[in-house]
């Protein structure tokens, strides 16, 4: 507490002095009357910051001290609040050299500093003035009979340069047309520093047939500066961004609980805006987190899937693996309930409980921007107990780059019930299936697909002969 009250202490100590030698109207958030923060995906944010001031009639200076500290200062916008002619600004500059030891002893390059030292036996202190010639990798001193290149004392300067701000500062020069009263002013500016995305957690039902859904907001505050009290708006979507010089885990499964107000949403041109319920401070340096969305009940279907591969369709192949793992697989649809809306991208980390009624994490997958009424799939991982064998046994070349090659498939399970899996072999080329052991679908143009179920604790073969030409 004495440290942050000391730190308060000194940043108006320099303000004021700075004030004071330039002559500067020096803005601080004591005069925020307001802040509004819209953020992007792509690490962009628009910052409208309102603050009540008095400026004197015609021409002056006003610096605007907590401003982001990587603001993209040709972005940034001065205007009076209700009457924006009758402000005018005519140059602007963006003070990021941040008071540092370093940074100060530098700007005292070619000026008088003042070396105070303690004598450690008496603990009188003396005082010599000395000319600081370089801090290039070290400091170099010119007293008036010797040139030395260290310091055995403490360094004392007679005044801080206008130039060096101990917070980022937007210095501005504008004409008032109107009188010296207070007026409400809004500086408004893009900025990086700023980020969000959604992040979601699914509960599975013991059947794995359904899951309760739940999605947050996570903000992250990089930009040097804090928002309080501020209104946060987000836009989900790709927005396409100038490239400007100037821009510079996982979480444990919640209870699913419905009591919080969540996030309103509305198209915006192409993207989706969510405006969150309530003003929220977004401090320098904190991740914070915001209720989204819980959908409970949510149906899904789960597939364990064999995926091949086109490679060897038109090649001798013999052993095309043993133990082949399946994918594991969670499908929802964005409709109905409290479902239905526009899902941003984001990671979506799936739980399932044990036994003793303990919730166990089972695999993350991440989804893009998702409309509604479309389909959500999760790849949650590869299943353990379920597995194949898969060889080739007879291949043929024939005339006009054709070739017949033919397939056995050993599907197993170790489960205690039976499992229904899909084996999905994409065929290169125009192709025929010449004969199958099972029934299969052709799903696309170079994709056929079986639904085969495996009995308990067993395995069931399919079989098939394909001819390809290409």
């Amino acid at each position: 507490m004495r440290r942050a009250v000391l730190a308060t202490v000194l940043a108006a100590t320099l303000t004021a002095a700075v004030s004071a030698e330039t002559g500067e109207r020096v803005s601080t958030l004591a005069d925020q009357r307001g802040v509004g923060i819209t953020i992007y995906n792509s690490d962009l944010a628009l910052v409208r910051d309102r603050r009540r001031l008095a400026l004197p009639h015609g021409e002056s200076r006003l610096a605007l001290r907590d401003v982001s500290a990587k603001i993209q200062s040709e972005t940034a916008l001065l205007q009076s609040v209700g009457n924006p002619g009758r402000l005018t600004v005519f140059e602007q500059n963006f003070d990021y050299d941040l008071l540092s030891p370093e940074k100060l002893l530098e700007k005292y390059a070619g000026r008088d500093v003042d070396v105070i030292r303690t004598d450690p036996q008496t603990g009188k202190r003396t005082r010599e003035r000395a000319r600081v010639l370089a801090t290039n990798g070290g400091v170099v001193l010119r007293y008036a009979d010797r040139i030395e290149t260290s310091v055995d004392g403490r360094l004392a300067f007679p005044s801080l340069p206008p130039d060096l701000r101990d917070r980022p500062t937007l210095v501005t020069d504008v004409a008032n047309t109107g009188n010296a009263s207070a007026q409400l002013m809004e500086l408004t500016y893009l900025t990086g520093g700023l980020s969000w995305k959604a992040d979601y957690t699914a509960l599975l039902s013991p059947n794995d047939d359904r899951l309760d859904l739940r999605g947050f907001i996570t903000l992250q505050n990089e930009s040097g500066t804090t928002y309080r009290d501020a209104r946060v708006q987000l836009v989900a979507g790709d927005v396409n961004v100038v490239q400007s010089q100037a821009m510079s885990g996982g979480l444990a499964a919640p209870k699913m609980t419905d009591t919080l107000a969540r996030p309103s949403e509305q198209a915006l041109f192409e993207y989706h805006l969510y405006t969150l319920p309530r003003k929220t401070t977004v401090a320098d340096n904190q991740t914070k987190q915001v209720d989204l969305l819980y959908a409970p009940h949510v149906a899904v279907t789960k597939t364990l899937e064999l995926r091949g591969s086109p490679f060897y369709y038109r090649a001798r192949n013999s052993d095309l693996g043993t133990r082949l793992k399946f994918g594991t697989y969670v499908t929802f649809h964005n409709a109905g309930g409290s479902l239905g809306i526009p899902l941003p991208a984001g990671a979506v980390r799936v739980y399932k409980r044990d036994n003793g009624g303990q919730e166990q994490f089972v695999g993350s997958d991440s989804i893009d921007h998702t409309p509604k009424n479309e389909t959500v799939r999760l790849h949650l991982g590869d299943a353990f107990d379920v597995t194949a064998t898969k060889k080739q046994t007879d291949f043929k070349s024939l005339p006009g780059s054709s070739y017949e090659s033919e397939y056995e498939i050993v599907l197993r399970n170790a489960k205690p019930i039976a499992q229904n899996v899909l084996v999905i072999e994409p065929i290169p080329g125009d192709w025929t299936m010449l004969k199958s052991s099972a029934p299969y679908t052709k799903s696309s143009s170079s994709t056929a697909t079986w639904s085969v179920r495996i009995p308990a604790s067993g395995s069931t073969t399919l079989t098939y002969r394909v001819r390809n030409t290409y």
